[in-house]
């Protein structure tokens, strides 16, 4: 029986469970998104969604605590460097679950499971506008500051000539 046994044990034993959640858990982080059965993906939830609260404050034992659940510092650093910082305002809710049919050779339920901070597809303008007011910003500055030399130019050139052609005059 399984009387009060709340979480799913996916047919596998205490140590490859923890073992297979913590390296889903790696690859989420690493590439945004990864493409899963739906009861890993519900159970990945579950397990990534915690040490992302604890990313969104970058100490040192956060950091440690989230090492001993990934064990890979390349994840770690990717969670606090890139992760965190886009997380930092949302309350929770990380991670989406989008169900998208069944595995052909066995017919498993699949899922893709993502962060949704970074799915360009439903949130385009809040990094857009991010960009073009910074590009704005610099191309304005550029423009001023390339102007400047130019008319600097201008200006020593027609007095260049101006003297060339009184030498001139002077020779004949």
């Amino acid at each position: 029986m399984r009387h009060g046994k709340k979480f799913n044990h996916l047919g596998r034993t205490s140590s490859h469970r923890s073992a297979l959640l913590s390296n889903m858990a790696c690859s989420l982080i690493e590439h945004k998104r990864i493409n899963t059965t739906v009861a890993k993906a519900k159970a990945l939830r579950v397990y990534v969604e915690p040490l992302l609260t604890k990313a969104k404050e970058d100490t040192t034992h956060n950091r440690r605590i989230v090492f001993s659940y990934l064990q890979s510092k390349e994840a770690v650093t990717e969670l606090f460097r890139t992760v965190a910082p886009k997380i930092a305002e949302r309350n929770g809710g990380y991670t989406r679950i989008i169900k998208t049919g069944f595995r052909q050779g066995d017919a498993a339920d699949m899922a893709l499971i993502e962060l949704v901070d970074f799915n360009e597809l439903y949130n385009p303008n809040a990094e857009e506008k991010k960009t073009t007011r910074r590009s704005r910003r610099s191309t304005s500055t550029a423009k001023v500051a390339a102007e400047a030399p130019v008319v600097e130019e201008k200006v020593e050139e027609p007095k260049a000539e101006s003297t060339d052609s009184t030498e001139e005059k002077a020779g004949e």
